[in-house]
């Protein structure tokens, strides 16, 4: 087995040290070099070494994201431009991306050193915010402030006008990003297979009020009108831009710009559908039932039994 390098990427806040410490265990015993960023070097143990910032993915075979989809998102945005297999471990609440639990870490490591995992490819936003360049795995959206008037921006594709919003916020999502913000804003659940990109209004109040589904071909152009009220410009929920009441916002669909380790496709897959069946997505009796422990699915299957005659 060839040695690989691995780049701890940490939940900003968590207590992450549990985890890290049975990382750095592994490691010493497989001789493999961890690696972190610098800001994080007091949460770590002294085995892994700090590195700038920006070193971190391009001095990193595969990148290990602890913590929920927030913090796996900011992995993949760290490697868009040389893109690393990124492997989740879930120390959130109702991650999409995320697959391992930590009691399951150290068999996982043992499959990621031994290359027994696939990868799988994740789309991005790439956005020119106002001259500035943003990427966004999920989305990017345009938010009113409280109490401030509403966002009032007209859409274009490729070069085409269409008409204009006018509503407490825009969202624009890759398609595995319709599962987040789009979604709690009414917007509809898109197939990770499918190459789109999701325009979606919360609350709209005039203008475009339904969500629009584009290829991934279609560039699209969102400029504030006179008279829109402050609005802030959110990448993956984080604020980039705050208060602007006027500039434009052109959007990229960009495929493979990110590397997913899987594991075990078809348990992340059942997950995945447990979880979207928490967002109303019912499943039928048969579904649930193939998402139970062995020893549970024992017990529905006695009581679905009919009594005896």
């Amino acid at each position: 087995m060839d040695r690989i390098r691995l780049g701890l990427v940490l939940h900003p806040t968590r207590d992450v040290s549990p985890v890290v410490d049975t990382i750095a265990a592994w490691a010493a015993r497989h001789e493999v070099t961890l690696t972190v960023r610098a800001q994080d070097r007091q949460r770590v143990p002294e085995s892994v070494r700090p590195v700038p910032q920006e070193q971190l993915a391009a001095g990193s075979d595969v990148l290990v994201s602890i913590g929920g989809d927030g913090t796996m998102l900011g992995a993949l945005r760290a490697a868009v431009n040389d893109p690393k297999p990124v492997l989740g471990i879930h120390l959130g609440r109702l991650g999409f991306l995320v697959e391992v639990e930590p009691p399951e870490l150290p068999a996982a490591l043992d499959r990621l050193l031994a290359g027994a995992y696939t990868v799988e490819s994740h789309s991005c936003l790439a956005c020119d915010v106002c001259g500035d360049d943003v990427v966004a795995f999920n989305d990017i959206a345009l938010v009113r402030r409280p109490g401030q008037s509403f966002v009032n921006a007209t859409l274009a594709v490729d070069g085409q006008r269409y008409g204009y919003y006018r509503c407490d916020a825009l969202v624009v999502s890759t398609p595995s990003g319709s599962t987040a913000y789009s979604y709690a804003a009414g917007g509809p659940l898109v197939s990770p297979a499918t190459q789109a990109v999701v325009l979606t209004p919360s609350a709209p109040m005039s203008g475009i009020s339904r969500s629009v589904v584009l290829s991934g071909e279609e560039k699209v152009h969102l400029e504030l009108r006179p008279g829109s009220g402050p609005v802030a410009v959110e990448a993956d929920g984080l604020v980039i831009r705050d208060g602007s009441t006027e500039g434009t916002v052109h959007i990229r669909y960009r495929p493979d710009a990110g590397l997913v380790v899987r594991l075990d496709p078809r348990r992340y897959q059942q997950r995945s559908q447990l979880k979207l069946s928490l967002l109303d997505l019912p499943l039928l009796p048969e579904q649930l039932r193939e998402l139970l422990p062995e020893n549970l699915r024992r017990q529905f299957d006695r009581r679905e039994l009919p009594p005896p005659r």
